[in-house]
């Protein structure tokens, strides 16, 4: 068995499965190489095997590919979509799907939808390819920090028997492209760290712009890529500290380092960050369901959308039917239809007006005067006219009132009141113009205004609060006294029908690209805002991840699959965590003391140390963070960090059992180390022998029934099995 070296290679690494020689009084160099590529071949024949495997059941919609399916058929078809992340993991799947025969034309429904001829097995097969490369990651990340082949095999193996991995790895997600993006993004700037004595040299350069398309790549499938950004930035920033300080260093040498880390890691990613939205925005020309969520102006450059090369009023009149559109990110359109409130929130049960981010016909209003219902003259919308909105579906009038709006506190709420265009004072509001003065014409699109109710003095408002299920989910919309000085009160028009008035072509709202990547970062960054939990809805929280205190259920139909981390592994890896600041307490104190110890043993245990710390940085970034958000959150939320950590406890168990058997004589300490990794390895395929159900399917009963072949499972009350 191969003894772990205890002085770092000097050397770099050309390639990410080169071995470099390992000092060994075990065997001989060309034995320990081959027993590693041995070792390293065996991980990725086995992640392949496990990740494909049953990779067609079940044969119906899994839990979130409703959602990445339908953004496949989007892509497939060209249609623009609204989605609250970046478009490189669903680009690459939709691709898969695209090369391997799938037309784009299964609905992706709701979950347990049949697929029955849809060829959708390359999306999969896709995910899966992705998945079953980190295992061979992380033997890879840890041989490099450690290099030590059994931390790396005992690392790879908690990935691999992780029935949790390859749940997540089977299914047409956005996760494996996440992970695998992050696990090349540390494993590029690992390379890139060990070949220091190599610098400029073309590996050095090669692994430097590797880590930068990773980095960029990450970023371009999730913003909690942001994550591992921060995490290589700490390393880079740390590592040029300490070129600050090195005095072989010339400022000028020093300089060279910053400048070639500031091009390879922030310029280069920014650039492949672009140009993976210029792909987006040009693949995605056609008109789709996420329109209403962007600007007119971005609407505009949509093919079949109603502003794309038509022609518009150039005015708006007394009398047209109009659409009307918030002006804040992400902002809906004025909407109601023919339901009310419910009691708790409007004693009169008047109708409900909402915020609606889709086209529909129940957007369109009528432009009335204040005091008559028709006007015969051409009568252009001015600054400071008072109107009332007749709702064109259910001819009731936009109405306020001093009753309390449903969410917002302190502003009164909005509603339709009237029957046949007829109403009372309730419902006149004053539009005015942001900066305008007397006489200013309103003008499609480009007039920014607010409409202001002229007996409370309050503004018509879109808070970014969404209704519960009696409102459809729907945005609220709320008067906002002008006291509170409000910010979400402006509004513009959109669509204009009237037959009366000269139309312009709209040609002169094209948006550049810059325009439209910053809108749709402000939009996407507004949607995540948005993802809050709703009444009833099962989430979870991320001090229950790491002690799988729940899974999540993929399946409930004849086949189960439940996501849930092998137990074993997690729980062994969460102890190890805990131990890692005692280990890290113990050795400062002894190097500060001056305790006497053998060389060798200080600097065995300086490099485990130093390597589990480099890791732990990497797990705190990817899950901290999570305690501090107010979204929804899931359980699979936590596998970035299980990467560093299994890494963090193959490096941890590897110098334990080395340490634990140092006091016996040389034959029994060899014997006793195959005997300790034995028992480990034992249990720990043992154990995905038992939980793989989970992941391959479970058709028996549930695991509380004894007739079932999964009985005594649920080691927690808590586990949905």
């Amino acid at each position: 068995m191969v003894k772990s070296s205890t002085k770092k290679s000097k050397k770099g690494i050309e390639h990410c499965v080169q071995k470099p020689a390992i000092k060994s009084n075990e065997g001989n160099e060309s034995e320990e190489s081959l027993l590693w590529w041995i070792s390293f071949i065996g991980c990725i024949a086995a992640s392949i095997a496990t990740r494909l495997f049953n990779i067609q059941v079940p044969s119906w919609v899994v839990w979130d590919e409703t959602h990445f399916g339908k953004m496949a058929n989007y892509y497939v078809n060209r249609k623009f979509f609204f989605d609250v992340h970046p478009p490189l993991g669903k680009m690459l799947i939709a691709f898969s799907g695209y090369m391997s025969g799938y037309n784009g034309s299964f609905p992706f429904l709701k979950p347990g939808d049949e697929y029955g001829n849809a060829k959708i097995l390359g999306m999969r097969i896709f995910c899966a390819s992705l998945g079953s490369a980190l295992p061979p990651f992380v033997f890879l990340i840890t041989w490099e920090v450690r290099k030590s082949l059994m931390a790396a095999i005992i690392s790879s193996l908690f990935v691999l028997l992780d029935v949790g991995c390859v749940t997540l790895s089977q299914y047409i997600l956005l996760d494996t492209p996440l992970l695998f993006f992050l696990a090349s993004s540390v494993l590029s700037y690992l390379k890139f760290k060990s070949l220091e004595t190599r610098s400029y040299s073309f590996s050095w350069y090669f692994w430097l712009i590797l880590t930068g398309f990773c980095l960029s790549c990450t970023l371009g499938v999730k913003f909690v890529g942001l994550f591992v950004i921060l995490y290589i930035g700490s390393l880079t920033a740390l590592d040029l500290y300490e070129k600050l300080g090195d005095l072989s260093l010339t400022m000028l040498q020093f300089s060279r380092h910053l400048i070639c880390r500031i091009i390879g890691l922030i310029i280069w990613p920014l650039i492949i960050y672009l140009v993976i939205f210029a792909i987006h925005f040009d693949f995605l020309s056609k008109s789709g369901p996420g329109d209403g969520y962007y600007s007119s102006s971005f609407q505009s450059q949509l093919d079949g959308n109603p502003l794309h090369n038509s022609s518009l009023p150039k005015e708006v009149a007394f009398g047209s039917i109009i659409t009307i559109k918030s002006n804040v990110i992400s902002g809906g359109y004025l909407h109601s239809h023919a339901h009310l409130y419910p009691e708790d929130y409007a004693p009169h049960r008047q109708q409900q007006i909402t915020s609606y981010f889709h086209k529909d016909t129940n957007n369109f209003w009528k432009v009335k005067p204040s005091n008559r219902e028709e006007t015969e003259e051409l009568v252009i919308l001015k600054h400071g006219d008072y109107i009332r909105l007749e709702h064109t579906n259910t001819r009731r009038n936009l109405h306020s009132h001093k009753l309390k709006a449903p969410l917002t506190k302190g502003h009164f709420q909005v509603s339709c009141y009237g029957k046949d265009g007829k109403g009372d004072p309730n419902d006149v509001f004053r539009i005015e113009i942001l900066g305008g003065k007397e006489g200013d014409v309103i003008e499609p699109i480009r007039s920014k205004f607010k409409l202001t109710h002229i007996n409370i003095g309050c503004s018509m408002s879109s808070p970014k609060k969404q209704l519960p299920k009696w409102g459809f989910e729907q945005g609220e919309v709320t008067c906002a006294p002008n006291y509170l000085r409000p910010r979400n009160v402006w509004w513009n028009i959109e669509e204009v029908k009237d037959d009366r008035l000269s139309k312009v072509h709209v040609q002169s709202l094209s948006m550049n690209f810059f325009s439209k990547f910053f809108e749709a970062h402000r939009v996407m960054i507004e949607g995540n805002s948005r993802l809050i939990p709703k009444t009833g809805e099962r989430t979870s929280r991320p001090w229950e991840w790491p002690i799988c205190y729940r899974g999540q259920l993929f399946s409930g139909k004849e086949i189960r699959i439940y996501l849930l981390g092998n137990p074993l592994i997690w729980w062994l890896e969460l102890l190890l965590l805990f131990y890692l600041p005692f280990l890290t307490f113990y050795h400062f104190v002894r190097l500060k003391r001056g305790v006497e110890e053998d060389k060798i043993t200080i600097e065995t245990r300086n490099t485990v140390v130093k390597s589990s710390l480099i890791l732990f940085i990497g797990w705190f970034l990817h899950y901290f963070p999570f305690w501090t958000m107010s979204r929804v959150l899931y359980y699979h939320h936590y596998f970035a960090a299980f990467l560093f950590s299994s890494s963090i406890s193959g490096i941890l168990i590897d110098y334990a059992i080395e340490v634990l058997t140092e006091m016996f004589d040389e034959y029994i300490k060899v014997s006793l180390r195959h005997v300790l990794r034995c028992c480990l390895l034992s249990g720990l395929f043992y154990s995905f022998y038992l939980f793989s159900p989970l992941a391959y399917g479970m058709t028996d009963p549930r695991a509380d029934n004894v007739n079932s072949r999964i009985y005594g499972l649920k080691w927690l009350d808590s586990w949905n099995i």
